[in-house]
Parts: C-alpha cells; structure tokens; sequence
C-alpha cells in the first residue's frame, strides 16, 4: 500500500488513511498522579488554548482551537510534562515507595538518600532540555546526546541546564543507541522512545502528557465549547500521539504530522508493523527527525491514528507565520499539526476529513532556534525562555 494523494514532487505534503485504525485501540487508563504531581512543581500552570476565528475562516473549519505548548514550566516545549513525571516514577521506584513531600525542598531531600545519580537521555532538543532541568532541581548529574546538526541554540539551552551535551556523529536513533549503552547502577536512562527491554520509562513519559488534555478539557468546558471533531498531533517517536490517542478514546480523530524524510509513523502505518526510514533526517522539524517510532507508543498509534500526514519543511515555516498571526510564538516543530491541518483543506480528495469539523492543533514547541526563527517569521522571537 502507498500513500495517497502522493506526488511525484517530493516537496508536496503525503497522505495516508491509517490501514490498521481500529475501532477500540489498545490503550491505559491514565489516573490524576501526572496532574497532581505537576500542580506541586514550581511554576505550573495551564497553558493557554487559543481559539483563531479569522485562521479558521480561511481553512475552512468549523472552529479551530490551539494548545499553545510554546512555555511550559519555564521550559519552550511541552516534554517536561513526561521527563519530569518519568523522573519521579524511576526515582519513587528506586526509593521503594512514593516520598512524603510538600515542596521540591522536600523531593530533593528524598532523593538525595538514594547517593549520586546521573540521569542520561538522547534528544533533539526539547525533551533533553527538559531531563536536564528535573536533573538539576532534584540535585542530580545529567549527560546528553544529541545528533549531528543540532542547532547551537538548542545545545546551549540543554548546557544551560548544567548538562554535559556531547554530539554523536550520526542520527537521533544512533543518539539513542549510544544513550542505552551508558546505563550502569548509577547512571539513569530517562528516553521518551522505547526499544526491546526498555518500555516502562517510555510509558510514564507518555502518561505525562496526560496532563495537556485535562487541560483542555477544562478549557472547552469553561468556554462552553464542545470537544474536538479532530486533533492533529506532531509526531516524532509517538509518544505524544499515544497520549492523544488515548484521551480521544476513539471520540475525536486523530492526524499525525510528521516530516517528508523522517515519516516514520507513515512508513509502519504501510507496513502494518513498526518500520525504519533510514537517515539522514534534516527536517527543520528537528523534534520529528526519528527514523523509528517507539515500540511502546506503536499498538496505540497503530491501532488509533485515523491520518498520517508528511509535510514539507515549507509548510512549517507557513504555518510558523500562521501562528505568529494569532500571537503563538511557534518554533518549526511547533508548526507541525497546522502544516497537516493546511495541507488536508488544500487537498480537494482530504478536505472534506476537516470542512466545517472543530478542530484542535498541538503547538508543542516555541522558538528554540531564535535565529532560525527570524528568518522563517520575519522578526526575532520574544526575549524568554529559549
């Protein structure tokens, strides 16, 4: 099976209606720890749903909302709601038992009986910068990996975290692997991608981002809106669209944006199991540059995906300027969900999956890469948290 609406052209958007879509796909319940856990960290509060009446007007839609992810607990992306949730199910694991604690003071103190850790990951970017940050408020070492070509801005903000950041000559995934191999008694592996004998840390990151659709729904509910016809989701690894997809419950549809070279999702949709796309990956959606998807993510991404979507890097930076109009500040990855949803209105054999539907796009990630961010919007991002 091949994508549909393909082209020829390389540069256009690909589409595909998920063959292995499910009526009930396979996923956990989530119960409240991940929201009351982040309500106790320094600086939580819920991030702003933006509704853009005039952007919906001219896709096409019924109403469009946003979830702006662009500043998160001090931090421009959304991952530090799984790394900080995944951190403290693998320490309270290590502890024995869930620590009694009011404040951070309080968790610094539990963990500090556990001797000196060190926690390690491989990123992109974002969810490096998150392990990091969790690693210096809870007083613990932190190393990582990142692939060639990761922006300098992006490395200084993990260092900035008080990180070794060491760069592998090769892929996110090479990244990964070499992350595996540092695991020893002392030394963490916090991914929010999953391998063979390495699921449960991957699963509490994706039970982490629970938190973003209780927000959500307390938003709409608040607004006396009704919940979403569909929900596009930048995907990666999958992590986040496994969470997506089990908040929908089947309710919502749901579309996964992911790059031209890096479709991961697309490429195992067709093959029915999870399936490589070999690098190199050089999107600007430098947060979906994964050449495999996360095999704890896959059976609710499979099973619970209605479309996948590959964009070209173009229509990130379209859909940057989009959301600049609206007053999000997104970064490229960030861009990914409103690539897909333009895409599907632009596609006369898609547009009718949207037209006229409420729809809800994930903005995951602000302007991380100012520079890049500049000459894509066409102004320098806000002084803030990059």
């Amino acid at each position: 099976m091949t994508p549909a609406s393909e082209s020829s052209e390389s540069s256009e958007p690909k589409i595909l209606r998920n063959p292995g879509r499910v009526a009930a796909p396979p996923v956990a319940p989530v119960g409240p720890g991940p929201r009351d856990f982040h309500r106790r960290l320094p600086g939580y509060a819920p991030t702003p749903l933006v509704e853009a009446p005039a952007l919906a007007a001219a896709l096409g839609v019924g109403r469009l909302w946003c979830k702006d992810e662009s500043a998160r607990l001090g931090l421009p992306s959304f991952k530090i709601l799984g790394a900080s949730w995944a951190v403290y199910r693998l320490l309270t694991e290590r502890l024995g038992a869930e620590p009694s604690w009011d404040d951070l003071d309080g968790l610094r103190a539990a963990v500090a009986t556990l001797g000196p850790l060190s926690l390690v990951t491989a990123t992109d970017g974002n969810h490096g910068r998150a392990v990091a940050r969790m690693a210096r408020l809870l007083g613990l070492g932190a190393h990582v990996l990142v692939p060639a070509g990761t922006a300098a801005a992006r490395i200084a903000g993990i260092e900035s975290e008080g990180a070794r950041v060491d760069v592998v000559d090769g892929t996110y995934d090479d990244a990964v692997a070499e992350s595996a191999r540092l695991a020893d008694d002392h030394t963490l592996v916090v991914s929010d991608t999953s391998w063979e004998g390495y699921t449960e840390v991957p699963g509490w990151v994706i039970e982490g981002y629970a938190t973003i659709f209780a927000e959500v729904d307390e938003a709409l509910a608040a607004a006396g809106a009704a919940a979403p016809d569909v929900v596009l989701v930048p995907m990666g690894v999958g992590a986040l669209t496994a969470a997506v997809v089990a908040h929908s419950s089947g309710d919502s549809a749901v579309v996964a944006v992911e790059p031209l070279d890096a479709a991961c999702g697309m490429a195992s949709a067709v093959a029915g199991a999870p399936a490589e796309v070999p690098g190199p990956h050089e999107s600007i959606m430098a947060g979906l540059n994964c050449g495999n998807v996360s095999v704890i993510a896959w059976p609710a991404v499979g099973a619970g995906v209605d479309l996948f979507v590959a964009v070209p890097d173009a229509d990130a930076e379209q859909a940057m300027r989009d959301l600049d109009t609206i007053g999000i500040e997104a970064g490229e990855t960030g861009g990914a969900a409103l690539a897909g949803l333009r895409a599907l209105t632009e596609s006369p054999e898609w547009r009718a999956t949207v037209a006229g539907k409420v729809v809800l796009v994930l903005c995951t990630e602000g302007a991380t890469d100012p520079v890049g961010y500049e000459a894509r919007v066409g102004h320098p991002p806000r002084p803030g948290l990059g």
